[in-house]
Parts: C-alpha cells; sequence; structure tokens
C-alpha cells in the first residue's frame, strides 16, 4: 500500500466509532432511532433511552438484530438524578463513557402574545434545563474517567432563523447554542468536546405531519434551497462525524443541517 492509500485509510478509519460507548437520549423514534442506529453501525455499543420503555426497546433490539451492542433505559431527562442515574447505567454496563448525544425535546407552537407561562416553562425546561442536567452528569463522568470524550446536543435551526409562533422553542434552542459553547469553552482542557448540530424542516416525527397541508409543505420547500425536507437518517453523518475522532478538533461548533435554509 502506497503511502496515499495509507493516509486514506487512516482518515478513514478516524470515522469509526468502534469501541466506544455513546448514550443517545430520545432515541425510541425519529431523529434519535436514526442517530442510534447510525451510531451502532459505525462500531459503537449504545445505550438507548427515553420516556418511554417499550420504544427505546424496540430501538435497542433492532440494533441487537443488526449484530450491535445495545441496552435500553427508560428515564425521564428532565429529572436531575435519573440523568446521574443514567450515567451510572452506562458505566455499570459497559464500564465508561466515550459520548452523549441529546436528543430529547419538545415544541409548543403558539404567538408569543398568547404563550401561556405553563407553555413557556415546558419547553424551555425539556429543551434546556434537561439539556443541561444530561451534559453535566455526562461530563463529571468523561473527567472523572480523565480520556476526554464528547458531547453532542440536538438543537435547532430555529436557534438561528425566527419562526413564527416558535418564540419558547427558538428560545430554548438559542440557550443550547450558548450552552454548547460554553461547555466546549470550559471542559477543552478536559479534552471533552462539545457540539450541537442544528436540524432545518425534516419527516420527524416532532414536527406534527398530521397537521402539515400541502401549502405549508410547498412553503418549506421553496424556501429551501434543496427544494425538499430532510430525512431522519440525513442526521446521522453528522452524529457520526462529531461523535468520532475525525472530528477531534472540532468543538463549540454548531452545525446546522438543514439544506440551505439558514443561507437564504
Amino acid at each position: 500500500m502506497s503511502q496515499s492509500d495509507n493516509s486514506a485509510f487512516n482518515t478513514i478509519a478516524e470515522f469509526s466509532l468502534k469501541e466506544k460507548v455513546i448514550i443517545v437520549t430520545g432515541s425510541g423514534y425519529g431523529l434519535g432511532r436514526e442517530m442510534a442506529l447510525g451510531i451502532s453501525g459505525a462500531g459503537a455499543k449504545v445505550v438507548v433511552c427515553g420516556r418511554s420503555e417499550d420504544k427505546v426497546a424496540e430501538t435497542a433490539e433492532q440494533i441487537l438484530a443488526l449484530g450491535g451492542e445495545a441496552i435500553a433505559v427508560a428515564f425521564d431527562a428532565t429529572e436531575r438524578e435519573e440523568c446521574i442515574e443514567l450515567i451510572n447505567c452506562c458505566v455499570q454496563q459497559f464500564g465508561r463513557i466515550d459520548g452523549i448525544v441529546v436528543n430529547h425535546g419538545v415544541i409548543e407552537v403558539n404567538p408569543p402574545e398568547h404563550l401561556t407561562e405553563e407553555q413557556w416553562l415546558q419547553v424551555v425546561h425539556v429543551n434546556l434545563n434537561s439539556c443541561f442536567y444530561c451534559a453535566q452528569a455526562a461530563g463529571r463522568q468523561m473527567i472523572e474517567q480523565g480520556e476526554g470524550g464528547t458531547i453532542v446536543m440536538v438543537s435547532s435551526n430555529g436557534s438561528t432563523a425566527a419562526f413564527e409562533g416558535l418564540a419558547a422553542y427558538g428560545a430554548s434552542k438559542g440557550g443550547v447554542d450558548q450552552l454548547c459553547r460554553q461547555l466546549a469553552a470550559e471542559w477543552g482542557r478536559y479534552q471533552i468536546r462539545v457540539n450541537t448540530i442544528n436540524p432545518g424542516y425534516t419527516d420527524s416525527p416532532m414536527n406534527g405531519e398530521e397537521s402539515i397541508t400541502p401549502e405549508f409543505e410547498e412553503a418549506i420547500q421553496s424556501a429551501t434551497p434543496l427544494v425538499r425536507r430532510g430525512k431522519a437518517k440525513e442526521m446521522v453523518g453528522p452524529v457520526v462525524f462529531l461523535t468520532s475522532d475525525a472530528a477531534s478538533f472540532v468543538t463549540g461548533h454548531c452545525l446546522i443541517v438543514d439544506g440551505g435554509y439558514c443561507a437564504l
């Protein structure tokens, strides 16, 4: 093998997640399930977790059926102690944690003048507070291990662009982006990398497909340079990259994956 061929092989190997242990929250369905399957396909041992015991079990079973290694953990990310217990479960099963993908979230559509206190607090608590709880618990374990790690938080292009009726959602995701930069700055000394991926409109169940009108779908396509929604599977490449050694010098970055929507 020539030196150039060997270099190419090493580059490809950097994208491998073989022997890494990665947690994916909200992985019972949608984007989270696709990410968990993709991360497993790249070689990682995966902790599949979320609120629905049945759904996370289904994802774990899919991984096992494909020859991967996974466990399912039902937990509520809005409860700080359950986030800590999630990390403990991971370490008890696999002996360590190398990465976490914080993917869970909610959306509430309401004009800001009608947004209730309950709606605001719920969205911020689920999307931002619980994101910090998960990142903090994982970061503490990574610091204790002393070998670095990766944290990827799933944000949104709604943190960059304003969307009608999404004041609470946009504010919470803007907070996630800043939390990413803050943790990257403070935990870099421990070789912990912290990044986000910021999806645009996708075929994820979170977007409420049953309520999408043909007119709204056409508006999405006309506002997106790639003239379509993203597919859940198209989030796999970015998250595998950010959790792999191929991104070893990438931290504090918010990677927008929205078909060019925010480029307009």
